[in-house]
This record gives structure tokens, C-alpha cells and sequence, in this order.
């Protein structure tokens, strides 16, 4: 039998996310210029941050390639961000390999068809409230959030809980 997120839960040392339906609503702003302009929402990055703080390798894979969004989540703590990912396997393999990780200790949150080959292959596949019905199907974990919404936030908060690593001391 298959075990539940819960139990999934305690092993997880590492998060991967997309970013566009994951750590954005999706919606992207088209100005004259032809600039793109995404949204993130606070509490996600609070997370991330918390994330990176307590220890957890943290790493972001997307299609996309703004380069806004990768100077935010630098900003944020984190280092291993991989834009442009056509086939995103190729990137999860590289960043197991380096930091010597093996998938049933990665929660990938997803949101849409370039997501599932990675997430078939990690211990814990995510997912927002709002993904497509064939990332649902695979996840373990649906959020009650949308992307964009909070749903990376309640993910890493319900894990570092399980952990105990969750404190409202920190900053």
C-alpha cells in the first residue's frame, strides 16, 4: 500500500519548485515593451527563506527564464536555480548528483505537463490546489492553495512541522 504525505513527510531534506503555477499565480503581465511581469506571494518567500535557514537543500526548476525572478529568490537564500529547463530531468539528475540526494528524500512541487516526469521519479510529488488534473492524479500532496497563493508556504511549514523544525521564533 502506498504510504500517505504524512508519513512521506519526516524523510524530506529537499524542495524543488517550479516557479510559474507554483511560486506565481501563472498569470503573466505583458507590457508594451514586451517585459513579462510575474507575482509572488510574501508568505511563499518567508518559507523558502525558513527553508534555507533550517538546512533543507532547496532548489528551483523552470521553463521560465526571468531574470527578475531569479534575482528574488536569490534574494531569498537560494542558490540552486535552474532557468530555461526544457527537460527538467536532466536538471533534477544534476542537482541529486551534486549534493548526493537521493529522490525519495525530494518533495517537487509541480503545476503542469512539464512537471510530471520529474515529479513520477521524487519521494513526495506536490502540488497547488489549481494544477492540472494529470499532476493531481500523481501527487501525493494537493495543497489547499493555489500557485501563487501560499501553497509553497503551507507545504514547507506542514514538513518542517512533521519535523519539528517550525518556529515562530525565528526570522
Amino acid at each position: 500500500m502506498e504510504k500517505s504525505y504524512k508519513e512521506l513527510m519526516p524523510q524530506i531534506t529537499t524542495f524543488i519548485f517550479d516557479v510559474d503555477g507554483v511560486l506565481t499565480d501563472g498569470i503573466v503581465t505583458i507590457f508594451p515593451d514586451g517585459q513579462l511581469i510575474r507575482t509572488m506571494n510574501i508568505k511563499d518567500g518567508y518559507a523558502l527563506k525558513l527553508a534555507v535557514k533550517s538546512g533543507y537543500n532547496v532548489c528551483i526548476i523552470s521553463g521560465g527564464t526571468n531574470a527578475a525572478v531569479k534575482s528574488r529568490l536569490r534574494g531569498l537564500g537560494i542558490t540552486d536555480i535552474y532557468l530555461g529547463a526544457d527537460n527538467k530531468i536532466d536538471q533534477l539528475e544534476e542537482y541529486l548528483d551534486i549534493y548526493n540526494i537521493k529522490p525519495e528524500n525530494v518533495l517537487y512541487m509541480g503545476d503542469d505537463i512539464p512537471d510530471l516526469p520529474v515529479m513520477k521519479l521524487v519521494g513526495l510529488p506536490a502540488c497547488p490546489k489549481d494544477a492540472v488534473p494529470e499532476i493531481q492524479n500523481i501527487s501525493l500532496y494537493i495543497s489547499q492553495k493555489k500557485g501563487g497563493n501560499g501553497c509553497v508556504r503551507d507545504v514547507i511549514e506542514q514538513v518542517l512541522k512533521v519535523q519539528d523544525k517550525w518556529s515562530l521564533t525565528q526570522e
